[in-house]
């Protein structure tokens, strides 16, 4: 066990056991992820949105200043409160955890028990989303005007993202936007992170470089010329600012530095055979749990049950849905993204881009518009 804390081994999505249950590192993270946590005293209160780090299986309070900037190498659970209307007595609550691609597998683990904690303290009463880098919900980014995804972590340390890198070393960020969101992605500063339709910011400290490629839109070169100057306002005019075109002159320079002559073309996407929606009865009554294939409706949702809808070829929602009846057991609620993450290792082969799509835990009575349109409601 000590080797475990010291060499913690990084969280591996295509797992199918989700939070390791059975495992040393659970008893592990019990262990110091006890029942009442100070950190819950104030959540839920109010209409707010509130973020927590994982440290050493602590839930530690994100500064506010930095809501929005998410490191790779860390955890986070974020809660959304809210009223459905001004005049709503009864607040609700979206309850998020967000595992960064190189986050420890007691980072992971520590996310995704407390925030089963949390959803207990506040009564079961949140829709619960477990949230994967590179694959966030819709609803996860539309918290944050501006979403940065960086390198480091809690473990490993982080810079600010307006820090020059160290010298003879260079950052590269994506830059992209999703209906009013602007998504930042650090990426590893190669000639296979460019994409084309994005526009990308190269850090070198004292210079930095906007490339746009052909298929970037205006507001993607604009938003990513306003994140230039946020990296360059504090480095006290010491810092020479390049705008590239693809195809334009002087974009030779630009791909040089990743090691390119030309932008490659895009990968092909992958084409879905089936993409229409399926339903099933979630059972763990044999100690074990087991899938049945049910018809696509809200008919067959039934009280005494938990069943989980497969809505991950959809394009515009990418998600599974474990709905939780009122009588439905407290193992399944406690485990309904368990048993969720179980459901897609057991279809998708391990694959990363079927195993990391958000995964979304609804109680009766509290269905999303976006739950019931998968339903064909």
């Amino acid at each position: 066990m000590e080797e475990l804390l010291t060499n913690p081994a990084k969280y591996n999505i295509e797992d199918s056991n989700i939070a390791l249950l059975g495992s040393d590192l659970e008893k592990n993270v019990r262990e110091h992820a006890g029942d009442n946590d100070p950190a819950w005293d104030q959540a839920g209160k109010k209409p707010a949105l509130r973020i927590w780090r994982i440290e050493q299986f602590h839930v530690v309070d994100w500064p506010k200043e930095r809501y929005g900037s998410f490191y790779d190498g860390d955890s986070y659970i974020v809660l959304h409160t809210y009223k459905t209307s001004q005049d709503a007595e009864e607040l609700s609550y979206d309850l998020h955890f967000w595992i960064g691609e190189n986050s420890t597998q007691d980072e992971a683990a520590t996310a995704a028990y407390k925030t089963v904690e949390l959803d207990d303290h506040l009564h079961g009463l949140p829709i619960q989303y477990r949230e994967v880098q590179d694959f966030e919900s819709s609803k996860f980014l539309s918290y944050f005007p501006r979403f940065i995804s960086l390198k480091g972590g809690v473990a490993t340390g982080f810079h600010h993202v307006s820090a020059p890198p160290p010298d003879n070393t260079k950052r590269l960020y994506r830059v992209s936007a999703t209906g009013h969101q602007l998504i930042i992605r650090e990426v590893p500063p190669e000639g296979s992170s460019l994409v084309p339709g994005d526009a990308y910011v190269l850090d070198m400290g004292n210079k930095v470089w906007q490339l746009n490629t052909k298929g970037s839109v205006g507001k993607e070169r604009f938003k990513a010329a306003e994140f230039v100057t946020v990296l360059t306002s504090e480095r006290q005019g010491s810092c020479w600012v390049t705008v590239f075109d693809e195809g334009g002159h002087g974009v030779g320079v630009f791909l040089s530095e990743l090691g390119l002559e030309a932008i490659p073309p895009p990968a092909p996407k992958e084409t879905i055979s089936n993409p229409s929606a399926s339903l099933y009865r979630l059972s763990d009554s044999t100690g074990a749990v087991e899938f049945t294939s049910v018809n696509l409706s809200r008919s067959s949702l039934e009280t005494q049950d938990a069943f989980l809808l497969d809505d991950s070829c959809n394009p515009n929602a990418h998600a599974v849905y474990v709905w939780l009846g009122k009588e439905s057991s407290l193992r399944e609620r406690r485990l309904a993204l368990q048993y969720a993450q179980q459901f897609l290792y057991k279809h998708g082969a391990g694959a990363r881009a079927h195993v990391a799509v958000t995964l979304v835990k609804i109680t009766q009575g509290r269905e999303t518009d976006v739950f019931l349109h998968a339903l064909g409601e």
